[in-house]
Protein backbone atom coordinates (compact mmCIF):
# COMPACT_ATOMS: atom_id res chain seq x y z
CA UNK A 1 0.00 0.00 0.00
CA UNK A 2 1.63 3.18 -0.82
CA UNK A 3 2.40 5.87 1.95
CA UNK A 4 -0.02 8.69 1.68
CA UNK A 5 1.29 10.63 5.11
CA UNK A 6 2.61 14.27 4.51
CA UNK A 7 6.19 14.68 4.37
CA UNK A 8 8.62 14.71 7.34
CA UNK A 9 10.47 18.15 7.97
CA UNK A 10 13.00 15.64 8.35
CA UNK A 11 13.59 15.48 4.38
CA UNK A 12 14.42 19.08 4.20
CA UNK A 13 16.79 19.58 7.65
CA UNK A 14 20.02 18.16 8.76
CA UNK A 15 19.98 16.47 11.98
CA UNK A 16 22.47 18.41 13.75
CA UNK A 17 21.33 18.02 17.67
CA UNK A 18 21.03 15.10 19.97
CA UNK A 19 19.33 15.10 23.60
CA UNK A 20 20.10 12.55 26.23
CA UNK A 21 18.10 12.22 28.89
CA UNK A 22 19.85 11.27 32.15
CA UNK A 23 17.50 12.81 35.13
CA UNK A 24 16.19 9.61 36.05
CA UNK A 25 16.08 8.95 39.78
CA UNK A 26 17.48 5.17 39.24
CA UNK A 27 19.84 5.64 36.24
CA UNK A 28 21.25 9.29 36.48
CA UNK A 29 24.29 8.06 37.94
CA UNK A 30 25.15 5.51 35.23
CA UNK A 31 26.06 7.48 32.57
CA UNK A 32 28.90 8.78 35.17
CA UNK A 33 30.21 5.12 35.62
CA UNK A 34 33.65 4.92 34.18
CA UNK A 35 34.04 1.98 31.58
CA UNK A 36 36.76 0.77 29.08
CA UNK A 37 36.09 1.57 25.06
CA UNK A 38 36.55 -0.04 22.43
CA UNK A 39 39.75 1.39 21.65
CA UNK A 40 41.10 0.31 25.35
CA UNK A 41 40.41 4.21 26.98
CA UNK A 42 39.26 4.50 30.23
CA UNK A 43 35.85 7.04 29.73
CA UNK A 44 32.92 7.26 31.32
CA UNK A 45 29.79 5.82 29.62
CA UNK A 46 28.46 9.58 28.76
CA UNK A 47 31.81 10.73 27.14
CA UNK A 48 31.28 7.09 25.19
CA UNK A 49 28.26 8.15 24.16
CA UNK A 50 28.73 11.24 23.43
CA UNK A 51 31.87 9.77 21.10
CA UNK A 52 29.69 8.09 19.17
CA UNK A 53 26.88 11.08 18.78
CA UNK A 54 29.18 13.50 17.97
CA UNK A 55 30.98 10.97 15.39
CA UNK A 56 28.15 10.41 13.54
CA UNK A 57 28.02 14.28 13.14
CA UNK A 58 25.98 15.51 15.54
CA UNK A 59 27.77 19.10 16.36
CA UNK A 60 25.19 20.25 19.24
CA UNK A 61 24.14 17.91 22.79
CA UNK A 62 21.47 18.61 25.30
CA UNK A 63 21.54 16.55 28.20
CA UNK A 64 19.38 16.67 30.42
CA UNK A 65 20.34 16.26 33.76
CA UNK A 66 19.10 15.65 37.96
CA UNK A 67 19.30 19.65 39.50
CA UNK A 68 22.69 19.88 40.97
CA UNK A 69 24.23 17.34 38.79
CA UNK A 70 25.66 19.57 36.09
CA UNK A 71 29.07 20.10 37.67
CA UNK A 72 29.87 16.02 37.60
CA UNK A 73 28.39 15.72 34.39
CA UNK A 74 30.63 17.85 33.09
CA UNK A 75 33.68 16.54 34.14
CA UNK A 76 32.60 13.10 33.34
CA UNK A 77 31.96 14.25 29.77
CA UNK A 78 35.53 15.87 29.46
CA UNK A 79 36.80 17.62 25.96
CA UNK A 80 33.67 17.29 24.72
CA UNK A 81 31.45 19.24 27.07
CA UNK A 82 32.03 21.63 24.78
CA UNK A 83 29.70 20.62 22.50
CA UNK A 84 26.89 20.35 25.48
CA UNK A 85 24.43 22.12 27.21
CA UNK A 86 23.27 20.78 30.57
CA UNK A 87 19.41 21.14 31.07
CA UNK A 88 18.19 20.33 34.75
CA UNK A 89 14.86 18.83 34.85
CA UNK A 90 13.25 20.88 37.68
CA UNK A 91 10.56 18.46 38.39
CA UNK A 92 10.73 14.52 38.16
CA UNK A 93 7.23 14.35 35.83
CA UNK A 94 8.27 11.14 33.89
CA UNK A 95 10.47 10.53 30.76
CA UNK A 96 8.29 12.54 28.36
CA UNK A 97 8.94 15.48 30.58
CA UNK A 98 12.74 14.75 30.44
CA UNK A 99 12.61 14.93 26.65
CA UNK A 100 9.85 18.30 26.58
CA UNK A 101 12.72 20.01 29.30
CA UNK A 102 14.73 20.20 25.75
CA UNK A 103 12.75 22.24 23.55
CA UNK A 104 13.92 25.52 23.25
CA UNK A 105 17.05 23.80 22.77
CA UNK A 106 15.71 21.69 19.74
CA UNK A 107 13.67 24.80 18.45
CA UNK A 108 11.95 23.91 15.22
CA UNK A 109 14.61 21.04 14.19
CA UNK A 110 14.17 17.56 14.08
CA UNK A 111 16.74 15.63 16.67
CA UNK A 112 18.69 12.64 17.94
CA UNK A 113 17.21 11.16 21.03
CA UNK A 114 18.86 8.79 23.46
CA UNK A 115 18.79 7.81 26.84
CA UNK A 116 22.13 7.96 28.83
CA UNK A 117 22.23 4.66 30.42
CA UNK A 118 22.29 2.49 27.13
CA UNK A 119 25.56 2.32 24.87
CA UNK A 120 25.72 0.51 21.65
CA UNK A 121 28.28 -2.14 19.74
CA UNK A 122 27.64 -2.39 15.89
CA UNK A 123 28.59 -5.74 13.71
CA UNK A 124 29.76 -3.23 11.29
CA UNK A 125 32.40 -0.43 10.32
CA UNK A 126 29.55 1.82 10.54
CA UNK A 127 28.08 2.87 14.14
CA UNK A 128 24.17 2.22 15.53
CA UNK A 129 23.62 6.24 15.92
CA UNK A 130 25.21 6.57 12.22
CA UNK A 131 23.38 4.19 11.02
CA UNK A 132 20.02 5.38 12.04
CA UNK A 133 21.20 9.28 10.54
CA UNK A 134 22.19 7.61 7.57
CA UNK A 135 18.62 5.74 7.43
CA UNK A 136 16.30 9.51 8.49
CA UNK A 137 18.55 11.07 5.80
CA UNK A 138 17.84 8.56 2.78
CA UNK A 139 13.84 8.18 4.03
CA UNK A 140 13.41 11.47 4.94
CA UNK A 141 11.39 10.80 8.12
CA UNK A 142 11.41 9.88 12.15
CA UNK A 143 13.04 6.64 12.60
CA UNK A 144 13.34 4.82 15.48
CA UNK A 145 15.91 2.08 16.42
CA UNK A 146 14.05 -1.36 17.04
CA UNK A 147 15.54 -4.56 18.41
CA UNK A 148 13.83 -8.21 18.50
CA UNK A 149 13.62 -8.85 21.97
CA UNK A 150 12.01 -11.69 23.89
CA UNK A 151 8.79 -11.24 25.53
CA UNK A 152 10.02 -11.82 28.50
CA UNK A 153 11.37 -8.49 28.73
CA UNK A 154 8.68 -6.16 27.70
CA UNK A 155 8.14 -4.70 31.26
CA UNK A 156 11.70 -2.57 30.41
CA UNK A 157 10.95 -1.36 27.12
CA UNK A 158 8.64 0.58 24.58
CA UNK A 159 7.18 -1.59 21.61
CA UNK A 160 6.40 -0.96 18.00
CA UNK A 161 3.76 -3.02 16.00
CA UNK A 162 3.90 -2.44 11.74
CA UNK A 163 4.87 -4.06 8.58
CA UNK A 164 7.74 -4.42 6.93
CA UNK A 165 8.90 -1.94 4.06
CA UNK A 166 8.48 -3.91 0.86
CA UNK A 167 12.85 -4.90 -0.44
CA UNK A 168 13.93 -4.32 2.97
CA UNK A 169 14.43 -7.05 5.99
CA UNK A 170 15.63 -3.91 8.30
CA UNK A 171 12.97 -1.69 8.11
CA UNK A 172 9.34 -1.63 8.70
CA UNK A 173 6.46 0.85 8.94
CA UNK A 174 5.56 1.98 12.52
CA UNK A 175 1.42 1.47 12.71
CA UNK A 176 1.63 1.51 16.52
CA UNK A 177 3.40 2.09 19.46
CA UNK A 178 3.13 1.13 23.52
CA UNK A 179 5.03 1.73 26.19
CA UNK A 180 5.87 -1.46 28.37
CA UNK A 181 3.38 -3.88 26.88
CA UNK A 182 2.21 -6.90 28.80
CA UNK A 183 2.55 -10.13 26.49
CA UNK A 184 -1.29 -10.55 26.31
CA UNK A 185 -1.10 -6.82 24.77
CA UNK A 186 1.59 -7.19 22.27
CA UNK A 187 0.07 -10.31 21.11
CA UNK A 188 -2.68 -8.58 19.92
CA UNK A 189 -1.61 -5.33 18.97
CA UNK A 190 2.29 -5.54 18.21
CA UNK A 191 2.54 -8.79 16.33
CA UNK A 192 5.36 -7.66 12.81
CA UNK A 193 5.08 -10.87 10.79
CA UNK A 194 8.59 -12.28 9.88
CA UNK A 195 9.87 -12.05 13.67
CA UNK A 196 10.09 -15.43 15.54
CA UNK A 197 7.02 -16.23 17.79
CA UNK A 198 7.49 -14.55 21.56
CA UNK A 199 9.56 -11.89 19.71
CA UNK A 200 8.89 -8.32 19.26
CA UNK A 201 10.04 -5.25 18.01
CA UNK A 202 11.57 -3.27 21.09
CA UNK A 203 13.12 0.23 21.11
CA UNK A 204 16.43 0.43 20.74
CA UNK A 205 17.06 3.27 22.72
CA UNK A 206 17.80 6.01 19.72
CA UNK A 207 15.21 7.85 17.67
CA UNK A 208 15.73 10.22 14.93
CA UNK A 209 12.79 12.65 15.26
CA UNK A 210 10.70 15.36 14.02
CA UNK A 211 10.29 18.41 15.72
CA UNK A 212 6.62 17.88 15.84
CA UNK A 213 7.10 15.15 18.96
CA UNK A 214 8.20 18.45 20.95
CA UNK A 215 4.63 19.96 19.68
CA UNK A 216 2.81 17.04 21.14
CA UNK A 217 4.72 16.31 24.26
CA UNK A 218 3.71 20.26 24.86
CA UNK A 219 0.32 19.74 24.48
CA UNK A 220 -0.06 16.81 25.91
CA UNK A 221 1.50 18.74 29.60
CA UNK A 222 -1.06 20.90 28.99
CA UNK A 223 -3.37 18.60 29.75
CA UNK A 224 -1.86 16.80 32.75
CA UNK A 225 1.23 14.51 31.78
CA UNK A 226 3.46 14.33 28.88
CA UNK A 227 4.24 10.52 27.55
CA UNK A 228 6.67 10.16 25.00
CA UNK A 229 5.09 6.16 23.13
CA UNK A 230 1.87 8.60 23.13
CA UNK A 231 3.58 11.28 21.34
CA UNK A 232 5.26 8.44 19.05
CA UNK A 233 2.13 7.00 18.64
CA UNK A 234 0.49 10.20 17.09
CA UNK A 235 3.71 10.69 15.00
CA UNK A 236 2.66 6.98 13.13
CA UNK A 237 -0.88 7.99 13.05
CA UNK A 238 -0.17 11.90 11.48
CA UNK A 239 3.81 10.88 9.14
CA UNK A 240 5.52 8.38 7.98
CA UNK A 241 7.33 6.74 11.01
CA UNK A 242 10.03 4.21 10.17
CA UNK A 243 11.70 1.68 12.67
CA UNK A 244 15.27 0.28 11.84
CA UNK A 245 16.12 -2.88 12.95
CA UNK A 246 20.12 -2.10 13.79
CA UNK A 247 23.70 -4.39 12.93
CA UNK A 248 23.94 -3.19 16.35
CA UNK A 249 23.79 -4.13 20.25
CA UNK A 250 21.81 -2.12 22.70
CA UNK A 251 23.74 -2.71 26.22
CA UNK A 252 21.52 -1.30 29.45
CA UNK A 253 23.55 -0.13 32.32
CA UNK A 254 20.85 -0.25 34.40
CA UNK A 255 19.76 -4.29 33.73
CA UNK A 256 20.64 -6.57 36.71
CA UNK A 257 24.62 -7.10 35.86
CA UNK A 258 24.20 -4.67 32.99
CA UNK A 259 27.37 -2.78 33.84
CA UNK A 260 29.53 -5.91 33.64
CA UNK A 261 27.76 -6.91 30.69
CA UNK A 262 28.26 -3.66 29.31
CA UNK A 263 32.30 -3.55 29.64
CA UNK A 264 32.13 -7.00 28.73
CA UNK A 265 30.70 -6.39 25.03
CA UNK A 266 32.79 -3.21 24.63
CA UNK A 267 35.69 -5.26 25.24
CA UNK A 268 35.08 -7.83 23.03
CA UNK A 269 34.04 -4.80 19.86
CA UNK A 270 37.40 -3.55 20.34
CA UNK A 271 40.70 -4.35 20.00
CA UNK A 272 42.00 -6.18 23.54
CA UNK A 273 38.99 -8.72 22.38
CA UNK A 274 41.85 -11.53 22.58
CA UNK A 275 42.82 -10.12 25.62
CA UNK A 276 39.12 -10.53 27.30
CA UNK A 277 38.35 -13.58 25.52
CA UNK A 278 41.72 -14.95 27.74
CA UNK A 279 40.45 -13.16 30.70
CA UNK A 280 37.11 -15.04 30.80
CA UNK A 281 38.62 -18.60 29.64
CA UNK A 282 40.78 -17.87 32.71
CA UNK A 283 37.90 -17.16 35.12
CA UNK A 284 35.73 -19.92 34.10
CA UNK A 285 38.49 -22.17 34.26
CA UNK A 286 39.81 -21.34 37.99
CA UNK A 287 35.97 -21.45 38.83
CA UNK A 288 35.63 -25.25 38.00
CA UNK A 289 39.03 -25.87 39.77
Amino acid sequence: MPNTKPPSKLGRVKVSKAVITAAGKNQRSLPLQTLVDRDGHTKSALAILAEEITTAGISEIAVIVHPGDEAAYTAAAGPLARQMRFIPQAEALGYGHAVHCAAAFTGDDPFLLTVGDHLYTSRTDTSCTAQLLETAASSKCPVSAVQATHESKLPYYGSIGGRRVPGSDRLYEIESVLEKPTPTEAEQKLVVPGLRAGNYLCFFGIHVLSPSVMETLGRQMADGRADLSRALAETARRERYLAHELQGRRHDLDLHYGLLATQLALGLAGKDRDEVLSLLVELLAQSQA
